[in-house]
């Protein structure tokens, strides 16, 4: 059973021979190819030839085009900051909806119009031929709130939420039908699952979750769905509030980072809902040893169930020693579900 195969049966609720292995590299994975970030996030060859190495060395059952969430703004028009060795950034001053008129005249992006997206669709397509079926290839999209923040600014869309909430509907449509478009050609280009990350949305109480934010990603999640794959969710930071939303969405996987207990998960979600994490990333992942990474990721496999993959909460920090990384994937290939 190679990876793809491991993952898209787990999915399916049939028997695997082990747990998938799916942590999100990005800083880590261009380290590996002795690449800059900068060219990681801007040249889709660089990412693609990264992720490949990278899952081969550590025994990945995926590849993945996630590098920034600064791709679509970018293709919007948003003034992006770049940097050798960091991931891109927004000037929230100068922010591409600065005033809510703008957004009125804002058009949609060409995925393939040669920009940001069409780099990232050109990375899925060269992750396909580079690892033919025998990993999965996960393309990448952002959320409602994630995307609407970078277009309008984290700080000014948290007040639109009491001030504007009509803007913030509109905002959230036009985000959603740039997804959806974004994430068809990706599917076309030969992606298995669409990862969806919004992390954002656990910056906001239940309330305005609820309200706002949940309706557009279950928009988008169906939308993808629809497509004919998979969806992977990833919401950086505190959801303990929203994880029985989460759990409603339809996504195939669920991340959760490491400051939600698994078992609190489990109680308020489907227990045939894949959970994927949420070991810390930091204290064990980079800090920790070995034997640290063993005790962790056992924990995390008792309270999710075997509907679990192996992963960190968030991304693998670009210093994290091979070993620990190397130790993580051990108790993926040596466990059952």
């Amino acid at each position: 059973m190679n990876g793809r195969e491991r993952i898209l049966a787990h999915l399916a609720g049939r028997p695997v021979d082990r747990l998938p292995f799916m942590p999100i590299t990005m800083m880590f994975a261009a380290r590996q190819a002795k690449a800059r970030y900068l060219d990681y996030c801007t040249d889709y060859r660089v990412l693609a030839d990264a992720q490949v190495r990278t899952a081969e060395t550590f025994g990945f059952d995926f590849v993945s085009t996630i590098s920034d969430p600064a791709r679509e703004a970018a293709d919007c028009g948003a003034r992006v900051q770049y940097f050798p060795e960091q991931p891109p950034s927004f000037i929230e001053e100068e922010a591409r909806l600065a005033e809510k008129i703008q957004l009125a005249g804002l058009r949609q992006p060409d995925p393939l119009g040669g920009g940001r997206l069409h780099d990232r669709i050109k990375g899925v397509g060269r992750l396909r031929e580079r690892v033919g079926r025998d990993l999965l290839v996960e393309g990448w999209i952002e959320g409602p709130i994630a995307q609407a923040a970078d277009l309008r600014g984290i700080n000014t869309l948290m007040m639109d939420f009491y001030d504007d909430p009509d803007f913030v509907r509109e905002l959230f449509a036009f985000v959603v039908e740039m997804e959806l478009r974004f994430a068809r050609e990706q599917v076309a280009a030969g992606a298995d699952l669409i990862g969806l990350g919004d992390a954002a949305a656990s910056l906001v109480g239940p309330d305005v979750y609820q309200e706002f934010v949940w309706p557009e990603e279950k928009r988008l999640v169906e939308g993808v769905r629809a497509l004919g794959v998979p969806v992977r969710l990833h919401i950086c930071g505190n959801t303990r509030a929203h994880l029985a939303g989460m759990g409603r969405l339809g996504c195939a996987i669920v991340d959760l980072d490491s400051m939600v207990p698994l078992a609190l998960a489990r109680e308020q979600m489907d227990p045939d809902q894949v959970l994927l994490g949420n070991l810390n990333p930091v204290a064990v992942l980079r800090n920790g040893t070995p034997a640290d990474v063993t005790a962790a990721v056992t924990a995390c496999h008792r309270d999710a169930g075997p509907r679990y993959i192996v992963g960190a909460g968030c991304e693998v920090p670009p210093d994290s020693p091979e070993e620990n990384l190397r130790a993580l994937g051990d108790y993926a290939r040596t466990h059952l579900p």
